[in-house]
């Protein structure tokens, strides 16, 4: 994406000329798009040497109804191409004595457009097809891992048949040869996304079985392998990807699946509170 060109095209939706301190806009952005994506207009404008209205008018050329929407797709297109060095880049924007606040803040956001965004008869659809799941495979790599093993962790104990993924055999295809008709696979990737959880969706689904993806958004590829997604964002302040959404969502399923499967639930941790009890998993007390 270095090519100025390149960006116009993906994104021009109208084919109006653009004026010089519009190209200028596009040149920056195409060169510095991991800086630019954080920018809020005001800024970009004083970046590119032009006005704050110079900057909601190239928006609109380019066909969006306004700069906060061209923000968007353009995060959107570009996080997945952010390399490990352009997101540590990204911290030199912020000031050390508010890396808290910005942080606490951009999770925050998160969190609200994630909640503002989530269709519900998506999140029910997820809900039902894993109750009717005859086995279900659960499947995170890389910075996804600590999002697929908490998910596993809990669901573990909820039904009887639930597999981790964890590319441990040196060909996640192994883990996952016998999924079949009846079966759901979880797929959990977000940028940069995981060529391997995304092709052991395409695997499931040519195996007949379901497909729930979790992703952060409608540019993720994740979609297109799913019958069923989930979307959460993670927009991220530094080179750490922001997981407090897709982990609050995280929750909110497996809430919703022991509500449904209480009765057998409460048994279950019956049984295990008597396991842990007598080999002291748990510390009861605190001795002084």
């Amino acid at each position: 994406m270095h090519d100025p060109q390149e960006w116009i095209t993906r994104l021009n939706m109208s084919g109006k000329p653009l004026s010089k301190g519009q190209k200028r806009i596009a040149e920056y952005i195409s060169c510095h798009y991991e800086k630019a994506v954080s920018m809020t207009a005001v800024m970009l404008g004083r970046q590119c040497g032009v006005s704050e209205s110079t900057v909601v008018r190239f928006a609109m050329a380019l066909g969006y109804e306004g700069y906060p929407e061209m923000q968007e797709k353009l995060r959107s297109m570009v996080r997945q191409r952010l390399t490990a060095e352009q997101r540590v880049g990204m911290m030199e924007e912020t000031d050390r004595r508010e890396v808290v606040s910005t942080v606490l803040k951009n999770d925050l956001q998160n969190l609200r457009k994630t909640m503002d965004e989530l269709r519900p008869q998506d999140f029910d659809m997820a809900v039902e097809c894993i109750l009717a799941a005859r086995r279900l495979y659960i499947m995170g790599l890389r910075s996804s891992a600590p999002l697929a093993m908490f998910l596993y962790h809990y669901l573990h104990q909820i039904f009887d048949e639930v597999v981790l993924v964890q590319n441990t055999t040196g060909d996640v295809f192994e883990e996952i040869d016998r999924i079949q008709k009846g079966d759901v696979l979880f797929g959990i990737s977000f940028p940069r996304y995981s060529a391997r959880t995304l092709e052991c969706m395409r695997f499931a689904r040519q195996h007949g079985a379901q497909v729930i993806g979790m992703t952060d958004g409608v540019m993720s590829p994740l979609r297109e392998e799913s019958d069923i997604c989930l979307c959460a964002h993670t927009d991220m302040s530094g080179f750490v990807d922001s997981l407090a959404a897709p982990l609050s969502l995280i929750n909110a399923l497996i809430v919703s699946l022991g509500m449904s499967r209480r009765t057998e639930l409460s048994e279950h941790f019956k049984r295990l509170e008597g396991i842990w009890n007598a080999h002291s998993v748990y510390i009861d007390k605190l001795h002084e």
